[in-house]
């Protein structure tokens, strides 16, 4: 099988480290990016770097993308010479970027009409789990072309399942996301009450992993704020910003009243506004203390 990757990032780097990796020949990873050094680095670890999209989708059986918002998708993908306008039936385009349902939808019937078998993939681990091959994928679409695009995700992704139709992939990344944002939000206030209260921080951490209030934020965002290494992040809280705004579109679609979800989101946005150096999603601490007026 010969991969096309486009787009990388700090998600889109790991992704494409893995491949390399596991793919049988190193040479049948082919890469593009905006960024020509990007593409170096990876041709100078033996993938096949890329002069243009069109160099890209000729030489490849499945072409992967990685991208950084919802505009950049549906212009690489559907835009006048895109990827759907150079990929033949025998193709397989993928989407693992987080976009809104319509999206992922319209992309899907957009590559149908020109005979074209398109994947909504989003995916789920940050760029630790990219990094080390251990990635959730959630895909939509068409089962049948699931399973021709297994062996791609199998190279990058620890948990990787088909959802259902195109659109459910995203669908279940955006739930996801909702979790993410909730769970940080939630974990937040519990380490300033905890410290407020006297309670050693690391200590709390540390019964927290083992008592039912656990999660995933509580582990991760945890020796991030005893620390206070809240810039300069590999997992920006701008990332959240852009997940819960699409969720936000999303629930007014499906007229839904979600208010722990609409409770983070102001929480998250008042973070952004703190000035702070590409904060990490756990600086959500320091709103939490500033709406309590600690610091």
């Amino acid at each position: 099988m010969k991969i096309g990757f486009v787009g990388l990032g700090n998600m889109g780097s790991g992704m494409a480290n893995n491949i390399l990796k596991k793919i049988e020949n190193k040479s049948d990873l082919y890469v593009y990016t905006r960024t020509p050094e990007k593409i170096s680095k990876m041709a100078e670890k033996g993938a096949s770097g890329c002069t243009s999209l069109e160099d890209l989708v000729s030489k490849v059986d499945i072409i992967l993308t990685c991208l950084p918002n919802v505009e950049t998708s549906r212009n690489l993908i559907m835009g006048n010479g895109g990827i759907c306008d150079l990929a033949n039936s025998d193709q397989v385009i993928v989407d693992h970027s987080t976009v809104d349902v319509k999206t992922s939808k319209d992309c899907y019937e957009f590559a149908r009409n020109k005979d074209v078998n398109f994947l909504d993939a989003p995916i789920s681990g940050g760029p630790g789990g990219a990094a080390d091959g251990t990635l959730t994928i959630m895909v939509g679409g068409k089962e049948e072309i699931f399973n021709k695009a297994k062996p791609a995700f199998e190279m990058m992704g620890k948990k990787i399942s088909h959802m259902g139709p195109s659109g459910a992939g995203t669908a279940m990344k955006l739930v996801n996301q909702l979790l993410v944002s909730t769970n940080t939000v939630a974990a937040a206030e519990a380490f300033v009450l905890a410290e407020q209260a006297g309670v050693n921080l690391e200590s709390a951490i540390d019964i927290l992993n083992t008592s039912w209030g656990r999660s995933m934020m509580i582990e991760r965002n945890g020796p991030i704020t005893v620390n206070k290494e809240f810039e300069n992040s590999p997992a920006p809280l701008r990332n959240l910003v852009k997940d819960l705004g699409i969720i936000k579109e999303l629930l007014i679609q499906l007229g839904l009243d979600l208010p722990v979800t609409m409770a983070s989101s102001s929480v998250v946005d008042t973070t952004m506004g703190l000035g702070l150096q590409e904060p990490d999603i756990a600086a959500t601490a320091l709103s939490i203390k500033k709406l309590s007026n600690l610091e």
